[in-house]
Formats: structure tokens, sequence, C-alpha cells
């Protein structure tokens, strides 16, 4: 008779490290930590008040989203992306974003339909209000990709955006960028609603083609 299972060990709080990465994170999109600069390994655990292990295992983990780089001998820096990074970022997105329209436009039900018109309705209210606006233009795109369905394109889509938010000249921050996108929104919508799935698709890479021309 086989000895009875040793009882499974309770389950660990999340990892220090996962912390520190967020709080990493945080700081790059704020431009605490520049693209381009230097990461201080020492100032840093000193700062958070932990060792440099967990440091080390965030920064990793920011190296795997492609916001830190890690140069030999030199240390990590926070990544500084070419005009040809924000190009293929782009390219990619609108790739899977007007993949995703479509398969919206097809296949969403009403309370998901509901739901992308709830978060264009809040766009139409923040379109003077750029930060805000920024925040809810990146939750309807991430909204459409989980409606969508595709697990694998709505978590390289993620990634994509981290990356998308080290350019100094995102595409929103443009002067006259947010109405002209709120009018993409306003079009992709109308052909969603249409259950224009070609259309959708199209209006899709547009949007990404005109951000792509305001970032460049």
């Amino acid at each position: 008779m086989a000895p009875p299972a040793a009882p499974a060990p309770p389950l660990a709080p999340r990892a220090l490290y996962l912390d520190v990465a967020e709080r990493l994170r945080q700081q790059i999109f704020a431009r605490t930590l520049e693209p381009g600069s230097w990461i201080d390994e020492m100032k840093l655990a000193t700062e958070f008040g932990i060792s440099r292990t967990p440091l080390r295992e965030a920064l990793k983990v920011l190296a795997t989203e492609g916001l830190v780089t890690m140069k030999v001998r030199r240390g990590a820096y926070v990544t500084e992306v070419s005009r040809d990074d924000v190009a293929q970022v782009y390219h990619l997105l609108g790739l899977l974003e007007s993949d995703a329209a479509a398969t919206v436009a097809a296949q969403a039900t009403p309370a998901q339909r509901s739901e992308l018109a709830a978060l264009h309705a809040r766009l139409e209210k923040q379109v003077r209000q750029r930060d805000a606006f920024f925040a809810t233009n990146e939750a309807f795109h991430l909204a459409l990709l989980q409606i969508a369905g595709n697990r694998w394109a709505l978590q390289t889509a993620l990634d994509l955006r981290k990356v998308m938010k080290l350019n100094r000249h995102h595409s929103l921050f443009k002067q006259g960028r947010l109405a002209e996108s709120l009018a993409e929104h306003r079009a992709l919508m109308q052909a969603i609603d249409a259950h224009d799935a070609a259309a959708a698709a199209r209006l899709m890479r547009e949007h990404f083609a005109s951000g792509l021309q305001a970032a460049a």
C-alpha cells in the first residue's frame, strides 16, 4: 500500500520580485526612469529597502517584456526604442487588432457590444483629458482583444503595448490626435454595430497606420 501523500505546501504570497517589477514598470512608464538610462541597482535596492536579489529577478522580468535591456558587464538599462521599433510594434498591433475587430464584428454578443459601446462613450467624454483618454483608449483595445477570445493575441498585445509606452512621442500626445483617434473609433464602432467584419478590420488597420504617422 502506497504511503499517504504529503500535504501540499501552502501557497506563497505574491513573490517580492513581482512587486518590485511592477514598481519599476510604473517608474519607467512615468519617465522617473528615463529611456536609455542606466539602472543603479544599489541605489534602487536601498530606496526600496530590499536586497539586490529580488531586484535582479525583477529586472529579468522587465527584460522579457522589452522594457529593460541587459548589457554584458554594464548592467541594466531602460530600453530606448528606435523609429524602427515603433514601426514594428504598430505593424504587429495593427495585424492582431484588425483580426480581433473582424472577429468581434462578426461574433460579439449584445452584452459584449454594449461593453465596447460604454468604453467608447467614455472616450467621447474624455477627448479633452489626455491622460484619461489614454487609459480608456487602452482599455477599449484590450477589451476588443478579450472579446475576440484569442488569449495568445491578447498576451502579445499586452507586451507590445508596454514597449509602445516607451516611445517619448506617443501618437496620442500629438496635437489634435485625440480628436482624430476618436473619429476613427466612431467609424470602427459603426462597423462593429453593423456586423461588418471586413470594414472593421480595414478601419482598425487604418487606425494604427494613422497612429504610427502621428508617432513618427
